[in-house]
């Protein structure tokens, strides 16, 4: 159908908690809260499934947490891993397509209604995201997927963990008339409070109230509310038109150690990479190298020159050069990866300028 846009709404399960499981072994199959101190004013920023089943959820406070759940393990926010492991999914994204919004760390909207992999279907476009996740971190995705933002963000949440559900355009005013008001995203327990006593308990009782009498109860929001009632949510999913950077990776079949495997696999990288900036008229100043070891513990090395990479750089002495302080090659290894930044539009007189790594003196 012309005109339909096709929406993706990715949302990492329990992700902080998620991390720490997939690093701390010791925390898996046990209820686990990541935040405050229990004995002070601390909250809960997030929890395994297990933690839920006994009641305690995100901004609940740490105290009330550990009555709920008196066995409950508490561990502070590691940010730093969290933020590490966001970029990489967001690295992810980009490769299906360069229109994503994140709005944490551990979500983000996709537009892939341009896209032709896997003929142009949202479905298995999201599919492979979540299995390319998977592969790359070790964590689960639930993914929601419709014809605009506010059916895919309620549609993410609906299977979890591990989740996946499509409501199609056919599909999204039934949906949204069966729907409880609490469910609703934008919709929190004061409005819908509000709502309850407007009468207000579903998607259809919602749709019975004119737009007047909305705006009248709600101000601006009213007139969300109004085309919400009725499946309707125009926004854009906004992104970042200006490319920082173009990157491959690979999660490789079997753990490796072996080095002149690993340099081949680098190399091949670094020709993708460099065909992805071609394609983009862009050339690139800044190489970085991504290792993934077999523990999910990862590195990056990185050199900058003062000229254009380009194709004809010996890149099996610089990945060589770059892997001495890694512990490639006797660490078992899961994941490479290569990215160039540092871009710069590619003029027609500038190639004969770039740089040439076989060169004596570079």
């Amino acid at each position: 159908m012309a005109g339909i846009k096709k929406i993706i709404h990715i949302d990492m399960d329990a992700f902080f908690a998620a991390i720490e499981q997939r690093d701390f072994p010791e925390y898996r199959d046990k209820p686990l809260i990541v935040g405050g101190n229990p004995c002070s004013r601390g909250v809960v920023a997030t929890c395994n499934y297990e933690a839920r089943q006994y009641g305690i959820h995100s901004a609940m406070s740490c105290a009330k947490a550990l009555q709920l759940c008196p066995h409950a393990l508490f561990v502070k926010p590691r940010f730093e891993a969290y933020r590490s492991v966001s970029n990489t999914i967001r690295t992810i994204f980009a490769e299906f397509t360069p229109i994503f919004e994140p709005l944490s760390l551990d979500e983000a909207y996709l537009d892939v209604t341009d896209s032709a992999d896997y003929q142009g279907s949202a479905t298995r476009i999201a599919l492979a995201i979540k299995t390319r996740i998977q592969e790359e971190t070790g964590l689960t995705a639930s993914a929601g997927i419709s014809y605009n933002k506010f059916l895919a963000k309620i549609a993410s949440d609906i299977n979890k963990p591990d989740g996946l559900f499509v409501i199609t355009p056919d599909q999204g005013l039934a949906f949204v008339e069966q729907l409880p008001i609490g469910k609703f995203h934008g919709i929190g327990k004061a409005t819908e409070k509000k709502m309850h006593q407007l009468g207000v308990y579903s998607g259809n009782d919602l749709r019975k109230l004119s737009l007047t009498h909305l705006q009248q109860h709600f101000g601006k929001a009213g007139v969300y509310y109004y085309h919400i009632a009725r499946a309707i949510d125009d926004r854009p999913v906004k992104w970042d038109r200006i490319t920082k950077s173009v990157g491959v990776e690979i999660t490789l079949p079997e753990d490796i150690d072996d080095g002149d495997e690993i340099l081949t696999r680098l190399t091949a990288l670094l020709e993708k990479a460099l065909t992805k900036l071609t394609d983009k008229n862009l050339q690139a100043s800044t190489l970085t190298l991504k290792v993934k070891y077999f523990d999910f513990k990862q590195i990056t090395r990185s050199r900058t020159f003062q000229e254009a990479i380009s194709e004809k750089m010996d890149s099996t002495a610089l990945f060589k050069d770059l892997l001495k302080s890694t512990d490639a090659g006797t660490k078992k290894v899961r994941l490479l990866g290569v990215t160039l930044s540092s871009l710069n539009d590619l003029e027609p007189e500038s190639v004969a300028k770039q740089i040439d790594l076989f060169s004596p003196d570079n």
